[in-house]
């Protein structure tokens, strides 16, 4: 009896012993086949610690004197600014630590300790004012950055006073200049010297070679942030190209990985298959100007009526294939201070009707009439536009076809581009077409402050622009510019009409979120790799 138990034992110890080696093979062969082995080493082998870039048009590497794009774009890996925009256009402190406004016209800077140069020298007050200095005696696109600094106090290491010629709203945006590296260009011709090939970098990265065809950057490890230097990304290779054209050629050939184009028919040279794009709003904001000191114009029930009766759509879809974004207010492009919900004009030729009728007019004899002082006044507007700007005159003769539509005669005045300047410079005009670069700032100023374009007054308005030179607390500055965005899209000395796209495309390989704007391209680059 006892032999037979253990038999029985032992034979059941051989049958587990059987069913788990039958499970362990099948379970290994299972995961084989599913994939669903751990392939953590596998991504990490297929991971390339490199990018491709392109310069088209090389000119420098230094980005005080650079006035290239690409240039200016790869700038913000390599040199750092006293103060950086996030990517809501929000201001955050990169050399400085921290700034204060202490008077109308003056700022205190204070500088982090721990900035370094790529070769382990601090970054100080002195390498601020000689930047700042560069900037007011070279042409520079930074220039105006610094144009109302007329006094730059060293008060010790890593403090700095900026003295101003006057209040400046929003000034503390113009402090997004790249800081250079003032012991670097001693004994230098600033200009000239071989030197700016290579500049001395205080970034994420630093350059290591420039052989005129390709610039190699490395990761520089001197760079302050900690949490960026884990980037998988150890080099990045520049291709400088002498056009456009050669550079979506060899985006195509897989020698680019990533670049920048206002182009928006890229498909036409590089096809729609093996890569991605991010598109963004640009900066080239165009409006309908309406001279409010103009005896019809100066009446906000035609400036309203006018507003509802374009189509806005039609006008992106006609004239530019909707490759352009609608625009209701100039920072309609993703400013964190202003909310899109604020405000919204849509087209409405109905209301535009109702508007005028509301206030007295009459339509009556295929014009929009009303008698004042015992005269008939009818709705007959000018509309000034550049005739050698193609697209321009397209959009003027939409608005022109658009308000005919309700009844508001358009006489369309198309002008030389001199004439037009003139128009502009005098205001002299009824309606005009134009259009401006948006500043990197809030600042309203020359839309619904002192002399702006439209000739347009309103207390509030003033009141407000003048509490934005001083405000500082980011609440305050929402409710004030909210109250702009209302009475600009309610009064209408302007109609917003539309921004330019911008369109980052690049390589399906590369991993991570792209998300550009106008300031930088690469937010985000310290988590991007490139898989192969």
């Amino acid at each position: 009896m006892k032999n037979n138990v253990i038999k029985y034992i032992f034979l059941l110890f051989v049958v587990a012993l059987i069913i788990f080696a039958f499970y362990r093979v099948y379970y290994e062969d299972k995961k084989s086949n599913d994939g669903t082995e751990d392939t953590t080493t596998n991504v990490e082998e297929n991971i390339s610690k490199d990018i491709r870039l392109c310069i088209v048009e090389y000119d420098t590497m230094n980005p005080v004197l650079s006035n290239n794009r690409n240039v200016q774009e790869i700038s913000r890996l390599l040199f750092e600014p006293l103060i950086t925009l996030d990517k809501n256009y929000k201001p955050e402190g990169a050399i400085a630590e921290e700034w204060s406004k202490v008077g109308d016209t003056s700022y205190v800077i204070r500088l982090k300790q721990n900035i370094k140069w790529q070769d382990g020298t601090k970054v100080t007050a002195n390498d601020v004012k000689f930047t700042i200095d560069r900037l007011r005696d070279t042409q520079s696109i930074y220039s105006y950055n610094a144009v109302h600094i007329i006094e730059t106090e060293v008060v010790d290491s890593y403090t700095i006073k900026l003295n101003l010629d006057s209040n400046i709203p929003c000034f503390e945006y113009n402090l997004i200049f790249p800081i250079l590296s003032k012991k670097f260009y001693e004994n230098e011709d600033f200009s000239n010297t071989e030197k700016n090939a290579m500049p001395m970098a205080s970034g994420m990265y630093k350059i290591v070679s420039n052989d005129g065809n390709t610039i190699v950057l490395e990761k520089n490890e001197n760079y302050w942030n900690k949490n960026d230097k884990d980037s998988k990304i150890e080099t990045i290779m520049i291709n400088l190209y002498s056009s456009m054209g050669e550079a979506y050629n060899n985006f195509k050939l897989g020698n680019v990985d990533l670049l920048t184009t206002q182009n928006n028919n890229v498909e036409e040279y590089i096809g729609t298959m093996g890569y991605n794009k991010k598109e963004y709003t640009g900066r080239e904001h165009d409006f309908l100007a309406m001279n409010c000191n103009h005896y019809l114009l100066s009446r906000s029930e035609v400036r309203k009526a006018i507003a509802y009766a374009i189509d806005k759509s039609s006008i992106v879809s006609s004239v530019f294939n909707g490759e352009y974004y609608i625009a209701d207010f100039p920072l309609d492009c993703g400013f964190w201070c202003y909310n899109k919900e604020n405000s919204s004009i849509g087209y409405n030729p109905d209301q535009a009707r109702q508007i005028l009728i509301d206030n007295g007019w009459q339509y009556k004899n295929r014009y929009w009439q009303k008698v004042e002082d015992y005269r008939t006044i009818r709705l007959t507007i000018d509309l000034v536009v550049n005739s050698e700007n193609y697209s321009q005159v397209q959009v003027a003769e939409n608005i022109k076809s658009s308000l005919e539509s309700i009844g508001i005669r358009v006489n369309l005045n198309k002008v030389s581009y001199e004439s037009y300047n003139s128009y502009l410079e005098n205001k002299s005009y009824a309606m005009i077409l134009t259009g401006t670069t948006i500043g990197l700032t809030p600042d309203l100023s020359s839309y619904l402050g002192e002399d702006n374009l439209a000739n347009y007054y309103n207390e509030e308005t003033t009141n407000i622009i003048n509490e934005l030179k001083n405000v500082t607390t980011e609440e305050k500055i929402k409710e004030n510019i909210k109250r702009l965005a209302e009475i600009y899209t309610t009064e209408f000395p302007y109609l917003s009409l539309y921004f330019n796209k911008n369109t980052v495309i690049y390589n399906s390989s590369i991993t991570g979120d792209v998300e550009p704007n106008c300031y930088s391209i690469f937010y985000g680059i310290e988590n991007w790799y490139r898989t192969y």
